[in-house]
């Protein structure tokens, strides 16, 4: 008898789903969610907007999403200046489903994604899930640096001639930002490729970092992905969105399942939307904890790289997998990314950081006395 393994697609076989380890631990500080609920007052208007449209849900959602994609790019335009407007905007069920919007779109067999690692692990993820061919970029000739060199983008560009192409900024898990210059010259070394700026967390960049939004007029293949889970405090609500040229969202439709944000995700984020400043009040706090936590992690001479996001990539361990285990066993989940001496740790409230940086030390005067 033929098992399913057999019958599962060829490029499935021996594949395992993505997720990062969700353990009931004091201080988990592993998938960069925030350690700060939603506020109250915004918890009491989803309350009251799901209220509003539960006797509707016999019908389908709009479709379209219209009042959406209207608080959406007002809330682009008020925090970043550009010209945004409603049919630019895309959403969908998290920034991971606008992903793979794309690469259902763009992608596809004999077609080739690159991206530059290490970066968003699902990046490959979703595009080899969709049938795309992975090309893994360097971001620097030296794999010690992590700031993505643009003449080597840009060479790499040009080698490969992808049909889509993934940046980063900030990028994770290094959480360092791009200069605006690489994406242009990146999108300008192709004529073909969609260009994805991935801006999970351009929220918490440190001032006067840009946003790729700028870039979007006139380059009808630049698209800017964003979320609302990490400045917004609103992983579990699982609303990601971008903005593109008007005719790239309108191709989009073409791949999407049909009602594909539910009434209530609507209702949710539109509440969340009007409440846009009590949502991101917790934006100043977190970066000053990532600041602080960046600070601490130096101090017990180790080496954190400069972040734009609401996290640290932190070096400097004798052996990452060891330390992982050893923090975990003390309470404290933070994340192994794979890069050799390096661990992620999400920036929490200040007792939580305080409780990972003690634990950090624990662990690195135990390494000390054993040797």
């Amino acid at each position: 008898m033929t098992s399913l393994q057999e019958l599962v697609r060829p490029e499935l076989r021996g594949q395992t789903p993505y997720g990062a380890p969700q353990l009931d631990v004091p201080v988990a500080l592993n998938t960069n969610e925030s350690s700060y609920p939603v506020p109250q007052v915004v918890v009491e208007q989803i309350a009251r907007d799901v209220a509003g449209v539960a006797s509707s849900l016999n019908r389908y959602p709009d479709r379209e999403f219209a009042r959406l994609r209207e608080l959406l790019a007002g809330y682009l335009r008020r925090t970043t200046g550009a010209p945004v407007t409603a049919q630019q905007i895309w959403a969908a069920n998290g920034s991971n489903e606008v992903l793979q919007h794309i690469v259902q779109a763009f992608g596809g067999a004999g077609r080739t994604a690159l991206g530059f690692t290490p970066s968003y692990s699902m990046h490959p993820l979703i595009s080899e899930r969709n049938g795309t061919t992975w090309i893994d970029g360097l971001r620097d000739a030296d794999p010690a640096k992590f700031d993505l060199d643009g003449d080597l983008a840009v060479e790499q560009t040009r080698a490969h001639d992808p049909e889509v192409i993934f940046l980063c900024s900030p990028n994770n898990p290094t959480g360092t930002a791009l200069d605006l210059s690489i994406v242009r010259r990146v999108y300008d070394a192709t004529d073909r490729a969609i260009v994805v700026v991935d801006e999970a967390y351009t929220e918490f960049s440190r001032a006067g970092t840009p946003s790729a939004l700028s870039l979007l007029p006139g380059r009808d293949r630049l698209v800017v992905s964003r979320t609302m889970s990490k400045a917004f405090a609103f992983a579990g609500a699982r609303l990601g969105y971008l903005a593109a040229a008007p005719e790239f969202t309108q191709l989009l439709r073409l791949v999407r399942l049909p009602y594909h944000l539910s009434t209530v995700t609507q209702a949710v984020a539109c509440a969340a939307l009007e409440h846009t400043d009590t949502m991101l009040a917790m934006v100043d706090k977190i970066k000053t904890t990532r600041d602080d936590l960046l600070a601490g992690c130096a101090a017990l001479g180790l080496q954190p790289v400069p972040s734009d996001a609401n996290f640290v990539l932190v070096g400097g361990f004798d052996d990452a997998a060891a330390t992982w285990q050893a923090l975990l066993d003390r309470g404290v989940l933070v994340r192994d990314v794979g890069i050799p001496h390096h661990l992620r740790i999400t920036a929490g409230t200040p007792e939580e950081n305080d409780t990972a940086l003690r634990a950090l030390r624990a662990v690195l005067e135990k390494e000390l006395t054993n040797e």
